[in-house]
């Protein structure tokens, strides 16, 4: 198997109750590499056409990628994607974290999720064995609650969880995906996908590593971004701002998504900057896996 894969994907069909595993070959994985380019593969080859988004029929996929897990900042990332129920068209989801590295550690590269449960329950995935169980005590709790009680249940503080929330059970079509009780992979609805599907959350723990094929060039590499990343203003930018660092530029250049995307440019821009936050709201700074950016705001 190539490195940087397990070389397993996760097949779970809520319908018929059945899990599986699929070891696809090597030239899969270095065809698609992974993320969206491969739950793309599985959505248009099992996805019926014409599906209603919110059908049991509706393929949703969750895709790590080769970098994912490995010790370097910016790759603990997961790509969710399905037919969205905003659009009708391609959703495509990404999210940071822990949960992305954490399911690698599992032994998975990604999760392919079809049909839909009778009534709602959860996935564990804890060091390779995956289970489906009964999730009716989660329903309506807030994602902090569900967060604690899956640790609890599962016996691990760092298991880490991928959920949806009341917004999905409330049938919101914008609502997310979400992990850290905080963290979301936003845009396109697939929080409402996955409810729709009865799965309410995903557990996993793992204590598995990465396979590198060249550790020692690797660790050379590796060094290189805390010695390069906190002189670049750019990345500066990013750490101190966020994510909404780029709203202003995008704004001057009229790239700016508004009034869904009929104009490109927001009168009031500045109130929703990265800028503005730092200044009035906000409290610390977060991280994901082995990441010194530290983009996620914590707000009050």
């Amino acid at each position: 198997m190539a490195y940087g894969c397990n070389g397993k994907i996760l097949h779970i069909g809520l319908t018929t109750n059945k899990i599986e595993e699929e070891t696809p070959p090597e030239y899969f994985y270095r065809k698609y590499l992974g993320g969206s380019a491969m739950g793309m593969y599985y959505i248009l080859r099992d996805t019926p056409v014409g599906v209603d988004p919110l059908a049991p029929e509706n393929v949703l996929t969750i895709m790590t990628s080769v970098t994912t897990g490995v010790p370097i900042s910016g790759q603990s990332r997961i790509n969710i994607n399905a037919k969205s129920p905003m659009s009708g068209a391609i959703g495509d989801s990404q999210g940071g974290g822990y949960f992305p590295a954490e399911l690698k550690f599992a032994g998975y590269d990604g999760i392919v999720v079809k049909g839909k449960a009778a009534a709602p329950v959860y996935l564990s995935i804890l060091n390779g064995k995956a289970e489906l169980h009964d999730a009716s005590h989660l329903v309506g709790k807030m994602t902090g609650e569900v967060d604690s009680i899956l640790k609890a249940e599962v016996g691990d503080p760092k298991a880490q969880v991928l959920q949806y929330g009341p917004g999905a059970e409330a049938g919101v079509r914008f609502s997310s995906i979400v992990s850290m009780a905080n963290r979301n992979n936003g845009r396109t609805g697939m929080g409402l996908v996955m409810a729709s599907k009865n799965l309410k959350a995903i557990v996993v723990r793992g204590k598995g590593k990465v396979q590198i094929a060249d550790p020692k060039g690797f660790s050379k590499v590796s060094k290189l971004g805390p010695k390069w990343l906190p002189e670049n203003a750019d990345v500066d930018g990013l750490g101190k701002y966020g994510t909404a660092s780029v709203v202003l530029p995008q704004n001057m250049m009229g790239t700016l998504p508004t009034y869904n995307y009929n104009e490109g440019q927001f009168d009031l821009a500045e109130d929703i900057s990265g800028e503005r936050m730092y200044d009035t709201v906000l409290k610390e700074r977060d991280t994901c896996y082995a990441c010194i950016v530290k983009c996620k705001r914590v707000v009050e």
